[in-house]
């Protein structure tokens, strides 16, 4: 799905369409969990069904969700995020691309011993529902970006989904005092990124997980301050949404 944009105010396009918030209760956890479920388990069959229709893991009980809805008279569920923290009681356990891409990665590019790992995490889990992924062609992707998504000079447009998704997560991992983001993503996706002012550094080979694909690290503070011009009113809308997020919904555990 495609949505036009005025480049001189992409916040108030994105607010058009959608809206982010945390996921800080048991409602609004269920609900991205039904998302993961509907698109991991049913869709692209990367995890088996859950008979409560629920995509868990083990990295759920430290972590933070994001969740994007229509701005719609029902809230439509479009899709959802998380950002895996250390583990409270364990630090040095393994995220998930530190885990996968064990073997891979450049422990001089990235050495997890010499992080502070309260300041590291790991954005995951990104999904976007089939009605609001594009093209036929991608449906075995699970919250697709390509080139064509920007559309061409004479008729532009912009994926408010897959990069409202990752600038919320952003915003999440600034007010959380996180510093690095580490990502598991196809090899084009760091062009993309590009495009938009976001330096992705990758930090190991490539591994073969849901096909083929590349551990890479970003820092919070540089993606803020190296987001093009036209970026920036949208992560200020982004940011503004997640703040009124957290102040408005209770902090209930996972289960």
């Amino acid at each position: 799905m495609f949505f036009f944009f005025d480049k001189l105010n992409l916040g108030k396009g994105f607010r058009r369409y959608f809206e982010v918030a945390p996921a800080l209760d048991l409602e609004h956890k269920r609900k991205v969990f039904r998302i993961r479920h509907e698109v991991y388990c049913e869709e692209l069959k990367f995890e088996p069904e859950r008979p409560d229709r629920m995509e868990t893991d083990e990295y759920d009980r430290h972590s933070l969700h994001c969740l994007m809805t229509a701005n719609n008279e029902e809230h439509t569920l479009v899709g959802c995020t998380r950002l895996v923290l250390a583990r409270p009681e364990d630090p040095g356990f393994p995220l998930p691309v530190e885990h996968t891409c064990a073997a891979t990665l450049d422990k001089s590019l990235y050495d997890p011993a010499r992080i502070d790992r309260s300041r590291i995490a790991e954005v995951s889990r990104l999904a976007v529902r089939g009605q609001y992924r594009r093209r036929k062609g991608e449906a075995q992707t699970a919250a697709p970006i390509a080139d064509q998504d920007y559309g061409t000079r004479e008729n532009p447009r912009f994926p408010y989904i897959p990069v409202g998704l990752y600038l919320a997560t952003v915003a999440m991992a600034k007010r959380n005092g996180i510093d690095y983001l580490l990502v598991l993503t196809e090899p084009r996706l760091a062009n993309h990124f590009s495009k938009l002012g976001v330096q992705v550094s990758q930090i190991g080979g490539p591994v073969q997980h849901r096909g083929t694909r590349v551990p890479s690290l970003m820092e919070v503070d540089k993606i803020v301050k190296g987001l093009r011009f036209f970026m920036k009113p949208l992560y200020r809308t982004l940011s503004e949404e997640i703040e009124r997020g957290y102040r408005s919904q209770d902090i209930e555990p996972w289960l």
